[in-house]
C-alpha cells in the first residue's frame, strides 16, 4: 500500500498511530492539538471570507467576484486538510523521537492570502463597477 494511502488511513484511525514509537510527553501532543485547530479556525476564516466576497460585493464584476471567492474558499479547503494532515506527521514523528516534519505550506497560504488582500485592495481603490 502506498505511503500516501497509508497516512490517509491514520486520519481517521488515529489509535493506529499509538502502534508505533513511544507515547510522548503529553504536553507535546496537546500543543499538537491546539496547532490543529488554529488551522482549522484558519480555514473557517477563509471559507467565510469566500463566502462573504460573494454575498455582499454583487456588485464587483462576476469574474472577480467569483476568482476572489473560488480563491479563498480553495485556501479554506486546503488548510484544513493540510491541518489533519500535518497533525498526523507531527504526532509521529514525536512518538518515533524524529524531529518535526518541515512544511512550505504555512509560506504558500501566506503568499495566497496576501494575494488576495492585494487583490482586495486593487478593488478598493479603484471600485467594483459591474
Amino acid at each position: 500500500m502506498s505511503t500516501f494511502v497509508q497516512s490517509l488511513r491514520l486520519w481517521f484511525a488515529p489509535e493506529r498511530a499509538r502502534q508505533e514509537g513511544e507515547t510522548p510527553d503529553y504536553r507535546f501532543s496537546l500543543a499538537n492539538e491546539r496547532t490543529f485547530l488554529a488551522w482549522l479556525r484558519t480555514a473557517l476564516a477563509l471559507i467565510g471570507g469566500g463566502f462573504a466576497v460573494d454575498q455582499f460585493l454583487p456588485d464587483l464584476r462576476w469574474g472577480v467576484r467569483v476568482g476572489l471567492a473560488l480563491a479563498l474558499l480553495a485556501a479554506g479547503v486546503l488548510c484544513a486538510l493540510r491541518a489533519v494532515n500535518h497533525w498526523v506527521r507531527c504526532e509521529q514523528a514525536m512518538r518515533r523521537g524524529e524531529d518535526l516534519p518541515a512544511s512550505r505550506f504555512p509560506a504558500l497560504l501566506g503568499v495566497v492570502v496576501a494575494v488576495v488582500a492585494v487583490a482586495m485592495v486593487v478593488v478598493v481603490v479603484f471600485g467594483w463597477e459591474g
